[in-house]
């Protein structure tokens, strides 16, 4: 056993081998250790290798899913390893036959099937980057779904890609992931190198003209060998882990780049799209606006808030789609009941494809199919609809034959396997039946010979039991045995195994009987599993529209509860165009909103933004605490959500769409890269400064605030008037460098605004409301005695300001050094002199032994006259 499991593990490196051995999964060496130390599990050991014991540890076949989440979540890859002989086969071969096994799957965190290894309202893709010919070309597919897609990208737009799709796991050659590891550090974890030859265009397409024909090619074109390759990787990727078993996937579909706003990975994080800067999916955009009621419909309405379109044709469709649900509350409340009974039609059909489904997955696609029968008959009552939701509607399809096909075959209550069986109804295949008929009739002959029995020995005790080991015996307790073993039943009674408090006894009768059950069992789990085979073949050939009906209800979920969401939040239809515009009156930040009606604090202050093009840049000014980023987020999140194609929280929004989205609010230190929180924030100024063009829209906090005051303070100087001359695009800059409103004067575009406070016997009140002007006080002090700060530091600071605030008085703008008056006082302090003052030089002179009381208290007022003087 050792020789086979050694070999099969040699065949697998990097892979914990979990090596079938009964009913459990068994593991061995090092691969045990790891194990038992991830799964907290116990660590044994059995036999002997090279003179040392072999350490072991094992988990339950029927638990293995919930050990295999565990391992996944840490990193590790799993070979499943299985048995695939009979040990009745085995042993004909000889005693010490080792019953034969192989690697049947190896499970990654990129190619997970089962529902208790995924999240149901969120994707799991299995990204591959390839090169070709100077080219870069990213394609994902989720074998759960059959999602399979692919573009050509830049390395510059490479992190956004990655930061947007999210995968469990990067193919990429060895040698991009040696040039590209500084660029793909975060990501570390999830990289998956493999051999350069992978990744080759010739090698992937024989595999996609293999798979899908040459259709799928030519759709990719033929000057994109990256395409090619990348598609080709995750093919191969996918025939190795699943041992040829390939999932059913649709062919690879083009995305491009440009056809959806474009945000980098800063970006989304700062915004917390789709999680908090903790890393929590509570308190993040996506958590708040989602409303759908199915998990299908919940991974579409991700993959919506993560790729915003940029065409105002698709966008307005998808608007007129939600507001055909906001204005009809009762077809989007018969719709939603409806879909919360709906299964999860695409995992259920991924399964089956991969030979891991069950009897349920089949019954979850006729119960789905039925639902979309049923909406596709309420939404024909409905005389006009919008063209995306008729075009779902189309989509739903026609599929009552198979329903019923379905329906006729199964039983009500089903098991999880079909190995399992019982799941086929009677009445739906002749032989079947026949078959069930024999065998039930035979364990009511079982309960006959059994009655039988007893009345001719006269032992009421007596039992006709089954397992695994003896099959059917007959069993009697210890003080009856002699009855069965004397005359006349000793002729038909043959002993077979004395227990503690049983003795176990076999009959001719018996034997023949059990022989005949046994068959009939056996040849009915046969019929039932081929019938099973015939299902599953069935639901296969009407794969492309049973997909189409599955995305529809989702796409249609999405759209019912984006409804459910304005209504419910307010939110007002947004005006998506081709302009330059951006103008949001009323607008309000969802999740702080959210946060707010929580917790009870009060209504959200709603602020206005009109970034025309004689204004297209605000600096706004103002205190900590006062909402300067939330004012900045909530109107980038307003722009997301409007283009993709929700309404949004706010009274009246016209966007022009946004091709590209930078946002750099927050600071935090990297020092996985040895980057302090300033290097940070320069590292992401200079990708906006550098990136942002007229389309964009660009959110900036506290540029330069890192480093030295006159440092930051040029650097904030000199970026917006980059934005303004070079960038020209829409932006949102805020900073506490009040010196910067002397730019409004030059800058035609550049418009000041402020975080409104009241000042109120020595405090601050924070209104959180946005105005023209510009604010002349950050309010540092009045914060920090909010924080808590101890009353002497208080006191001093507001010493310290106070000079330097009168400092200020009397100076020029002459230069530009003389537009920064916060330094004034600095510049204008009188020079020390160089050398002992007089003071200093008195006091040296003293030597304090020889002073009598009198010359000390003259010595004092000579000291005091030089420091007046």
């Amino acid at each position: 056993m050792m020789e086979q499991y050694l070999e099969i593990k040699a065949g697998h490196p990097g892979c914990l081998l979990f090596y079938r051995m009964g009913d459990f999964y068994e593991l061995f060496f090092a691969d045990a250790v790891e194990a038992s130390a991830a799964l907290d599990i116990t660590l044994t050991k059995r036999g002997k290798h090279g003179g040392e014991d072999i350490p072991m540890c094992g988990v339950p076949v029927h638990a293995a899913d919930s050990y295999l989440a565990r391992l996944i979540r840490k990193g590790f890859k799993v070979a499943v390893c299985e048995q695939t002989e009979d040990p009745a086969e085995a042993r004909k071969r000889g005693g010490k036959s080792v019953v034969r096994r192989a690697v049947v799957r190896i499970v990654t965190p990129g190619t997970l099937t089962e529902d208790v290894l995924l999240d149901a309202r969120s994707n799991n893709y299995l990204a591959a980057l390839a090169r070709v010919r100077g080219s870069y070309a990213l394609a994902w597919a989720d074998i759960s779904t059959g999602e399979f897609r692919v573009t050509g990208l830049t390395l510059a737009d490479l992190d956004g890609e990655l930061a947007r799709l999210r995968p469990h796991e990067i193919l990429l050659s060895e040698t991009l992931m040696g040039e590209l590891s500084e660029q793909l550090r975060d990501w570390r974890g999830l990289l998956a190198p493999q051999m350069s030859a992978m990744f080759e265009a010739g090698a992937g397409e024989r595999r996609l003209r293999g798979l899908f024909g040459v259709a799928a090619v030519d759709a990719l074109g033929p000057d994109q060998p990256a395409m090619i390759g990348a598609v080709g990787a995750i093919l191969d990727y996918l025939n190795d882990t699943q041992k040829s078993r390939l999932p059913k996937l649709a062919p690879p579909l083009v995305e491009t780049v440009r056809g959806a706003m474009i945000i980098d990975a800063a970006t989304r994080r700062n915004l917390e799209l789709v999680e908090t800067l903790a890393g929590q999916r509570d308190g993040s955009l996506i958590a708040t606006i989602d409303r759908t009621v199915t998990g299908p419909g919940a991974r579409a309405l991700s993959a919506r808030l993560s790729a915003p379109l940029t065409d105002p044709a698709i966008i307005n469709e998808r608007l007129d789609a939600v507001g055909l649900f906001l204005d009809n509350v009762s077809l989007r409340g018969r719709l939603r009941e409806q879909l919360k009974r709906t299964p999860d039609m695409e995992r259920a059909l991924s399964r089956l494809a991969l030979e891991r489904g069950g009897p349920r997955d089949i019954a979850a696609l006729r119960d789905g199919l039925g639902v979309a029968g049923s909406l596709r008959d309420l939404l024909a009552r409905v005389s006009l609809l919008p063209p995306e939701i008729a075009r779902l509607s189309a989509e739903l399809g026609e599929h009552q034959g198979l329903i019923d096909r379905l329906a006729a075959a199964l039983r009500d209550d089903l098991p999880m396997n079909a190995r399992d069986g019982g799941f086929m109804a009677p009445g739906y295949d002749a032989t079947f039946d026949e078959f069930r008929t024999l065998r039930d009739e035979s364990r009511r002959l079982i309960a006959a010979m059994e009655g039988r029995y007893q009345g001719e020995t006269g032992l009421s005790g007596l039992k006709i039991k089954h397992n695994n080991v003896l099959g059917y015996h007959i069993e009697v307790k210890p003080k009856d045995a002699a009855v069965l073993m004397a005359p006349p039943h000793n002729t038909s009674f043959a002993h077979r195994q004395t227990m503690a408090n049983a003795v176990r006894f076999n009959t001719a009768d018996l034997a023949d009987l059990a022989s005949r059950i046994a068959e009939a069992e056996v040849r009915a789990l046969a019929r039932e599993l081929e019938l099973y085979a015939g299902l599953v073949a069935l639901v296969l050939e009407s794969w492309d529209g049973i997909m189409l009906a599955a995305r529809a209800l989702a796409e249609l979920d999405v759209a019912a509860a984006l409804a459910d969401l304005a209504e419910a939040g307010r939110y007002g239809r947004p005006l998506v165009d081709g302009s330059l515009a951006f103008s949001i009156t009323g607008g309000r930040h969802p999740v702080v909103e959210a946060a707010l009606a929580r917790a009870r604090s009060g209504p959200f202050v709603a602020n206005d933004c009109e970034l025309a093009p004689d204004q297209r840049l605000w600096l706004i000014t103002g205190p900590n605490m006062a909402g300067k980023s939330t004012f900045l987020r909530q109107n980038a999140v307003i722009a997301i959500m409007a283009q993709m194609g929700s309404y949004v929280p706010a009274d009246q929004a016209h966007i022009g769409v946004v091709d590209r989205l930078f946002s750099r609010v927050g600071a935090a230190d990297d020092l996985a890269r040895g980057r302090s929180t300033f290097m940070v924030e320069m590292v992401e100024t200079a990708t906006i400064l550098t990136q942002a063009g007229e389309r964009s829209l660009v959110i900036l906090d506290e540029i330069g605030r890192g480093t030295a005051t006159f440092d930051g303070l040029s650097i904030a100087w000199a970026a917006v008037e980059y934005l303004h001359e070079e960038n020209r695009c829409r932006g949102l800059f805020a900073t506490h460098y009040h010196e910067l409103k002397a730019l409004a004067g030059r800058l035609s575009s550049l418009a000041l605004h402020a975080m409104k406070v009241k000042e109120w016997q020595g405090d601050v009140i924070f209104l959180h409301e946005v105005g023209p002007g510009s604010a002349d006080r950050s309010y540092g002090v009045q914060v920090a005695r909010l924080a808590g700060l101890p009353a002497a530091v208080l006191h001093r600071a507001e010493e310290v300001l106070a000079k330097l605030e009168a400092g200020e008085q009397g100076t020029t703008l002459a230069t530009l050094a003389d537009d920064l008056p916060l330094f004034a006082v600095i510049r204008d302090a009188p020079r020390r002199a160089s050398g002992p003052s007089p003071v200093e030089e008195a006091v040296k002179a003293v030597n304090p032994d020889e002073l009598s009381p009198m010359a000390a208290l003259e010595l004092v007022y000579r000291l005091k006259g030089l420091t007046a003087g």
